[in-house]
This record gives C-alpha cells, structure tokens and sequence, in this order.
C-alpha cells in the first residue's frame, strides 16, 4: 500500500529541512490550514517571514510539482500576484528524510469577499491574466479534469468506505450513480488550459488586492473552472455577479460563452471527488479531527439531499450572461 502519512515528519525534521538550506527559524513554527499538506509559518533569523509547505508522499511526482512550480513563476514574471516558491540554489523543490518541500514567502490578507462585485471585478481581470499567460502551452505532466478522475475513481472509493453506513448505501448509490452519469453526459470541455484549478475564495489573500495561493491543484482543464467558485447566493446574484466577472475576464482573455454549461457538471464533480478525498485520507489523524462530521449518519443524510438538489440543477438552464 502506497504510504501517503506524514508519520515521519517530526519538528526536528522540519528544522533539519529549513537549516539544510541555510534557513534559521527564529520564532516557533505556526502550522496552518492545510490537510493534504503540512504547512507552516515562522519567522527567520532574518526577520523574515516565511511559510514552508511539505508536500504529501506520493501524491504528486517530482515533475509534477515542479510543473506547478514553474506555473507560479511563469504568471509571477508577468506581474500575476501569485505566491510562488523561493528559488534557494537555482531550486524550488528540495527534499529532506524523503519528504519534498518548498519555502514561500508569507502572505497576509483578508479572505476574499466574493460577493463584492468591486473586489469581484478585480478578481475577473486577475483570473483574465493568468489564463492569458496560461494558453501560452500546457502541462505536460500534471493532470486533466477528467470524468473518470472526478467521478468513476472517487465512486469506486466511496464504493468501498467504511464510514458510508450501510444502511444509507442503497439510497446513496440510488442518487450518486444518475448523478455521475448525468453528469457525464453533459461535461463536455471542448478546449482545455493549465488552471490554478481550485481557485475559490480561501485561496484568495487580499490586501489593496488579491493574491493567489495554493497552486496544489493546478491541472488542465475549461477555463471555467477557475471561475464559478467566485459566484455565490441564488441565481439572480449569480448572474450579476457572472456578468461582472467575465466583463472584466475578457478585458484580458476571451471567453467562450459555451463553459457556462459546464459549471453545474464542474460542481457535481467536485461534491463527488470531496467526498471521496476525506474517504482516501482517513487515516490520517488530522482529518477524523478536522472533520468529525464525516463519519456521521447526518452528513451522509445531508449528502443525499445535496445530490438530490445538484441532480435538479444539471436539468436547469445554464446561466447566461447579459441577463
């Protein structure tokens, strides 16, 4: 079984890590909001602050990381506000006892306020840029937004958990499987670029602007997909808030008005993939205490209703724009 713990990761390591790159904390490490990875904050002798980011074992390849990498200084160079790692010795990527990590300068801001249509205009001519420095070429080793990534996988996970109770699966699978195939028929992505790819608002700083964190997920993909988790509230805000967005969007990048359709089968591939990550990492001591509602029946419950509404949603009209 692939080893995806970080049960090895002891803070000495972590100051082994820093110290093997000339790099001296000074204040204690402040571990941050992070699951799939370890993640800290400290200040250095320096008094500078800094974040250092140990990616989880065997989830990403070395050129894979390194693709992300290179992404962030690719839209960095062309003055995008993304966070990207600090190049130490000509590398971004270095590894300690196994581990692979990166050092980032630290950021501060407020969370994004995606139904400010001020800030949400801001955010579209950001999002504008990146996916005009982004169709410039493709990855070649990270990932695709696929139907079978986010949804014939995560199935087959969810398939076999354990924290599904069994007296739920019936009516789970009963919803879950129309769901996947509806879904399937309708996420067509005829033209695909490299994404930030989970560009919602909690990897969004701002402070007299955005900055972009968090390119962990960065794939190729629809364009839209770095778009609809901006939008928030029912569908008549929705569609204000679609109309100021890719008004600005388009100041920077054209967009084709035919990804509208996509963004309910986006959203039902997300709901399916989510559920089957926290099933994956359950092992891991810090998700039974980050997520402790998992494992009982009244989010699976709320999980059937959700699937239901989604279901109601992929038979919706797209959002339009100019309404």
């Amino acid at each position: 079984m692939t080893d995806f713990s970080f049960s090895g990761l002891s803070p000495d390591t972590i100051l082994d890590a820093l110290e093997s790159k000339g790099i001296y904390p000074q204040s204690g490490l402040l571990a941050l909001n992070s699951y799939e990875n370890r993640v800290y904050q400290f200040v250095d002798d320096n008094n500078q602050r800094l974040v250092v980011k140990f990616y989880r074992p065997a989830r990403w390849t070395n050129a894979q990381i390194q693709e992300e990498h290179d992404f962030s200084h690719e839209l960095a160079n062309a003055e995008i506000p993304v966070v990207a790692p600090q190049r130490i010795d000509g590398e971004t990527l270095h590894t300690v006892d196994g581990y692979r990590f990166t050092v980032f300068p630290s950021v501060g801001g407020r969370q994004f306020e995606n139904d400010n249509l001020d800030q949400l205009e801001w955010m579209g001519r950001f999002i504008g840029r990146i996916h005009s420095v982004a169709k410039a070429s493709a990855f070649t080793y990270r990932p695709s937004i696929t139907t079978d990534s986010y949804l014939e996988e995560p199935r087959q996970v969810l398939e076999t958990s354990e924290l599904l109770p069994d007296h739920l699966k019936t009516a789970f699978f009963a919803i879950l499987d129309p769901v996947i195939n509806e879904t399937k028929q309708r996420y067509h992505a005829e033209h695909v670029i490299r994404l930030h790819g989970d560009c919602h608002p909690g990897n969004i700083l701002w402070r007299d602007g955005p900055s972009f964190v968090d390119l962990d997920d960065s794939r190729m993909g629809p364009a839209i997909q770095d778009l609809w988790m901006m939008l928030s509230g029912d569908r008549q805000q929705q569609l204000l808030q679609l109309d100021t967005l890719i008004e600005a969007y388009e100041e920077f990048c054209e967009f084709n008005s035919k990804e509208l359709a996509l963004i309910e089968p986006l959203r039902a591939m997300r709901m399916v993939h989510y559920m089957a990550w926290l099933s994956r990492r359950w092992s891991d001591p810090a998700f039974p205490r980050a997520f402790p509602w998992f494992a009982e029946d009244k989010y699976w419950e709320g999980q059937i209703l959700a699937l239901k509404e989604q279901m109601a949603a992929l038979h919706e009209p797209p959002l339009k724009l100019g309404l």
